[in-house]
């Protein structure tokens, strides 16, 4: 009898990409493959994987990998060096640039698709020990609304709901999201809960999505008005009577004049149909809805988040929650459908520019604590740039040297040929990825550093819920490939 291969054992590790964290079994086959299928024992789907999570097996293999870390010569070409040249050139230029510029003119630019462990080293490494908060992410284009929206509405960044709430509601209302194909096993406990159960869905969209197709009441308003709708919505509920006065007396403050507020935008069902371009009949049925439902859940996505006013989107949907107490309790409660993996826990560990680590600020005392904790004699004292207005730093000129980890900014971003440009006038550009070429390798990198894939990695990431759960290798690191946090 021969003993079963260990390396080719099923590992229980987590889908790379969405905010949803669905569980996955991974069973190496031995050829530097593996199968795929979902873990029956997840709380984020129980065994379900939509097809994107299913492909998982083919985005496994060495094509167009990065193996080995690369400086590029003077000749304009890659060559390849060992790990203790490439890290003494980064640590060489990055000590002269910050000697002759300051801290300011180093920026690290992080990703969603990051562990929680990746993100906690380089954002220790830059506001604790080099000494600027030049640290941000590209979960700042999805999410970071909806961290001024709970910094705002609860003092700090907390999620209120769980995935249990979707199959406990008696009313969904997804406003801005197509999670039918953006976050299709969460939308599938909702359509589940819609059958067994009768939940109604309602969907606020500009556009009609394969989401709006399963929905009871679709409100088609025109792009930006979400916050004059739910402020329509909190002034309904104040004038039927659907407030809950002990719960905002107890738990809430500025009620009175944030309601004042919403009255100036949007006073009655006729004013808010007008400003939303809806029809009147729809608003006030949709009012209705929520003010007769103790069970709502309110799920809110990109197309709240990635907007001039999405922060006021957030907030105006938090508030009628806070105002008829449907918060916190089984089935009730404004929730955020996170876009990348580990997004949240990026957000956990202070991977933005405006964090310092732990959910804690920059002020005096928070500062001090990090300071003692990491014990870190240089640590950044204030706000850092955010995404944007980094990129727009360096086209000026004024940050010299960035570190892209796991992100494609020359894509991603806005303005990306301003991006690609400003790119090219760095001083030292170093890029942690896993492929050899993409748009920001070819914007001017100077140095490349093989990192992990997805197979290969081992740590945590956190979920839209804020459940973690683990990121196991369950392939060996190929060539000279190392973990990011490295």
């Amino acid at each position: 009898m021969t003993n079963p291969d260990p390396s080719l054992a099923p590992v229980k590790t987590t889908c790379p990409y969405c905010g949803v964290g669905c569980g996955v079994v991974a069973t190496p086959d031995g050829k530097g493959g593996a199968s795929i299928a979902g873990d029956p024992e997840h709380p984020a789907n129980f065994g379900r994987l939509c097809s994107k999570g299913s492909a998982l097996g083919e985005t496994l293999g060495l094509h167009e990998r990065l193996l080995h870390p690369m400086i590029r010569c003077s000749k304009g070409k890659f060559e390849q060096v060992a790990w203790t040249d490439a890290l003494d050139h980064v640590a060489h230029r990055l000590q002269h640039i910050i000697a002759k510029h300051g801290p300011g003119s180093v920026a690290f630019y992080l990703s969603g698709q990051l562990l929680t462990e990746d993100y906690y080293v380089a954002n220790k490494l830059m506001k604790g020990f080099i000494g600027t908060a030049n640290v941000d992410t590209n979960s700042r284009l999805c999410m970071s609304s909806s961290v001024a929206g709970h910094r705002r509405a609860f003092g700090a960044d907390t999620v209120p709901g769980c995935y249990e709430d979707l199959d406990q509601a008696d009313l969904l209302v997804l406003v801005g999201s197509n999670a039918a194909w953006c976050h299709p096993i969460l939308f599938q406990r909702m359509v589940a809960n819609k059958q067994k159960r009768g939940a109604r869905i309602v969907v606020i969209d500009p556009r009609q999505t394969e989401t709006s197709g399963d929905a009871d009441l679709f409100l088609g308003l025109k792009p930006g008005t979400d916050t004059a709708l739910f402020n329509g919505l909190l002034t309904y509920l104040a004038d039927n009577g659907a407030l809950d006065r002990a719960y905002i007396d107890e738990h809430t403050a500025g009620f009175e004049e944030g309601l004042a507020k919403a009255r100036a935008i949007a006073g009655s069902v006729t004013a808010t149909a007008l400003a939303t371009g809806l029809v009147e009949a729809d608003v006030a049925a949709f009012f209705q809805m929520f003010a007769k439902t103790q069970r709502v859940v309110t799920l809110y996505s990109q197309g709240v988040n990635q907007s001039a006013q999405g922060t006021d989107k957030v907030n105006a949907i938090i508030n009628c929650h806070l105002a008829t107490g449907r918060i916190g309790k089984p089935g009730a409660s404004p929730f955020s459908l996170t876009g990348q993996p580990n997004a949240m826990g990026g957000r956990e560990v202070g991977g933005l520019a405006n964090q310092l680590a732990a959910h804690m600020g920059f002020t005096p005392p928070d500062i001090d604590r990090v300071r003692r904790f990491w014990k870190a004699p240089r640590i950044a004292t204030h706000e850092g740039l955010k995404a944007v207005q980094m990129f727009q730093a360096i086209g000026r000129g004024e940050i010299k040297a960035l570190w892209v980890m796991g992100t494609n900014p020359a894509v991603s971003l806005p303005n990306a040929d301003a991006v690609r440009a400003a790119m090219k006038k760095l001083d030292l550009l170093v890029i942690s990825e896993n492929v050899k070429s993409n748009d920001s390798i070819n914007s001017g990198a100077h140095v490349l550093l093989p990192a992990h894939a997805w197979g290969e990695k081992s740590g945590t990431v956190t979920n839209s819920e804020r459940r973690i759960s683990r990121q196991r290798g369950f392939l060996p690191p190929p060539g000279e490939a190392k973990a990011d946090w490295w």
